[in-house]
């Protein structure tokens, strides 16, 4: 904010971003001006948005779930080229496709993008056992509730309003019980290939369908699909996407697991194990880095594969084992792809090298790969 004239925060609803906000009130150096777009009477002042704003200029703009507002991004265009000053607006939204265009086709080169996401585990790992974050998810009401039964029941409450009220305000225009199942079978396959025409057969809708669908909720921070890595190699490469759900603790929910405890026994555990960890590293990223995984037709696989201008830099096989051995497609994929390092993800409390090149790495330890 102290470069570009609007800063948006984007990210899933109930993740902190009007917290995160009215926090700045007083350590900012501007003083905030505060609509909430879904209030009817904060939304009716900017029926004459330049008339409203204008008076404004020496204070920060807070425009929060400003994707109800489409129109509003061609006219703050104008106002920020007569005065291109820092910190002018801050954009507050729910990541809904129509936000993401609009507002990169009409502040292109104006505003700066900021995801918002659930706690990661080193934000809260001073107060909280990874175990009760891994299974309630990083959402600070179901992290902070005082106990499993209401975290449940807000995660509960979380799914049906993103159900029957967030995702069609939102813009998905589509039967709440129909994304409900979908979202409940993306939770069946979290850490799988994404089989469009297998899902699309089990909904009775065609792939397209599914696959806007799919897309939809990727743009509001609700599933992670993540891409193969195709290098240069003569060989039969997987292309097709992976599908997480991005937080454990919907994914959870979504499958009826009401314990960590159930947890622990669910045949589901060590896809949730590798949909928490893809998360915890997808969160650490450094700019240069992208997030994909490599798998061959012949058996080689890797669950990450992190790359630096296209080239492999670091290789990832995620294990919920306290002792782990690696497996022979990953060192299939070693030899492929050569990377720089290359690391077993473990629940354990401390990393240890388990060969000369290749190191055991606690969850706690994740943002150290990048060192």
């Amino acid at each position: 904010m102290s470069f570009f004239p609007a800063v948006a925060i984007v990210g899933p609803r109930q993740v902190g971003k009007t917290s995160l906000a009215r926090a700045l009130e007083g350590r900012w150096s501007k003083p905030l001006a505060y609509l909430d777009l879904e209030n009817p009477v904060d939304l009716n002042k900017l029926e004459n948005p330049g008339l409203f704003l204008e008076p404004l200029a020496d204070q920060t703009v807070v425009l929060d779930e400003v994707q109800r507002k489409p129109d509003l991004f061609p006219i703050l265009r104008g106002i920020i080229d007569e005065d291109r000053k820092p910190g002018r607006f801050l954009l507050l939204g729910s990541a809904s496709p129509d936000l993401l265009r609009d507002s990169s086709e009409s502040l292109a080169g104006r505003v700066a993008y900021l995801e918002l996401t659930p706690f990661s585990f080193w934000e809260i790992a001073d107060r909280f056992d990874f175990r009760r974050h891994w299974y309630r998810g990083g959402f600070p009401e179901s992290l902070l509730a005082p106990d499993d039964e209401l975290s449940r029941a807000w995660r509960q409450n979380f799914i049906r309003t993103y159900l029957e009220r967030d995702l069609p305000l939102l813009g998905l225009g589509a039967d709440p019980l129909v994304v409900e199942r979908l979202w409940r079978m993306l939770a069946h396959v979290s850490g799988s290939l994404l089989n469009l025409e297998m899902l699309a057969r089990s909904l009775g809708i065609n792939g397209t369908t599914v696959r806007r669908y799919v897309d939809f909720l990727e743009a509001a921070f609700l599933v992670r699909r993540l891409l193969p890595f195709h290098p240069n190699l003569k060989k039969r490469l997987v292309k097709t996407p992976k599908i997480y759900i991005r937080d454990t603790g919907i994914l959870h929910q979504l499958l009826g697991i009401n314990s960590f405890f159930d947890l622990s026994g669910h045949p589901a555990v060590g896809a949730s194990w590798e949909t928490y960890i893809v998360e915890q590293v997808a969160s650490s990223l450094p700019e240069w880095a992208e997030l994909h995984f490599y798998r061959t037709h012949g058996g080689a696989e890797a669950d990450l594969v992190i790359t630096r201008g296209g080239k492999p830099e670091i290789v990832c096989e995620i294990k919920y084992s306290t002792t782990p051995k690696p497996s022979r497609g990953f060192h299939s994929v070693l030899e492929d792809l050569r990377p720089k390092k290359q690391f077993l993800i473990c629940p354990v409390e401390e990393s240890y090298p388990l060969s000369e090149k290749l190191t055991v790495l606690s969850y706690r330890n994740i943002p150290e790969m990048f060192a």
